[in-house]
This record gives structure tokens, sequence and C-alpha cells, in this order.
């Protein structure tokens, strides 16, 4: 297949405009998803908050707060449509990035135990376990606990 014909995707800031397109893959890939309503507010929170566009449709997005020199992932989802191809990785590269780029030091997030593919990413990207937060997430038979991670980004030499 040559170049020209490959799907294109770009990773870009999160607008507005983008909401229901966001919430639409939190939707279809979480079985408690966050609202529209939260996601608004991250972005109004200006969070770094990117999409990623596979052939013009919303198929990702990552949203991340810093704070001085810490940094939390909150949240990074691919349509379960698109999974497998490689866009989790760009997009935790990309944030990763985006806090070198701000002088943060760690960067934190949290994910189900159960979300083995997700963690296994967060590993290979350097993430190591830093704790667990009981009853942390909805579950259907009540809560779930959550594994932090936590990653050196701009170690201290």
């Amino acid at each position: 297949m040559s170049a020209s014909l490959q799907p294109r995707t770009q990773i870009r800031a999160m607008r507005p405009s983008d909401l229901k397109a966001v919430a639409a893959v939190e939707s279809s890939s979480y079985q408690f998803p966050w609202s529209i309503g939260i996601v608004r507010d991250c972005l109004l929170a200006g969070y770094c908050s990117q999409v990623l566009e596979f052939s013009g449709v919303i198929s990702g997005y990552s949203i991340m707060s810093v704070a001085g020199a810490e940094a939390h992932l909150l949240n990074l989802c691919v349509h379960p449509g698109c999974q497998r191809l490689g866009f989790g990785r760009r997009l935790l590269n990309v944030a990763l990035s985006k806090a070198e780029e701000l002088a943060v030091e760690r960067v934190f997030l949290e994910v189900r135990p159960s979300n083995a593919i997700a963690i296994a990413l967060y590993r290979s990207a350097g993430f190591e376990i830093a704790g667990t937060r009981p009853s942390y997430y909805k579950a259907e038979s009540g809560r779930e606990d959550a594994v932090v991670l936590a990653a050196a980004v701009n170690p201290i030499h």
C-alpha cells in the first residue's frame, strides 16, 4: 500500500468542538465512563488534553493535569475498534513529551488491576508500581482497587 493510501492519523490539542466525539470514545470503552461534563471541565481547567484522529475520526484521547514538578495522567483512552494499533502508545508518548517540556519530574496514573494490556503499556514506558488506591473504581460488583503507577520524566542528575 502506498503511503498516500494509508489511513492518516494525527494527535492534536483537544478543542471544545471535540467533546461529543471524546465522550463517544469514552462511552464505547468503559462500563463506567466519564461524563461529557467531566471531560469539559478538564478542558476548561487547562489540562493537557489531546485527541488522536484516525482517518479524520477522533479515535482516542488523553488528559493530563500538571502541578509543579508532578503530572497526573487522568485518562488515556482508545476506541475499542482502534486498539492494538499503537495509538495508546502514541498518545502516551505525546503526554510524556508534554510533561518533559513542562519540566515535570514524575508522572502518576491509576489503572484497574484487571486492565493487563494498559498495565503492560505503562510498564513498557518506564512506569513502576507506586501503590494501590483501595476501592477506587466503580465495578459491576461494588468497587475495584486501582494500581498507582509512576514514572520519572526529568530525573534529577
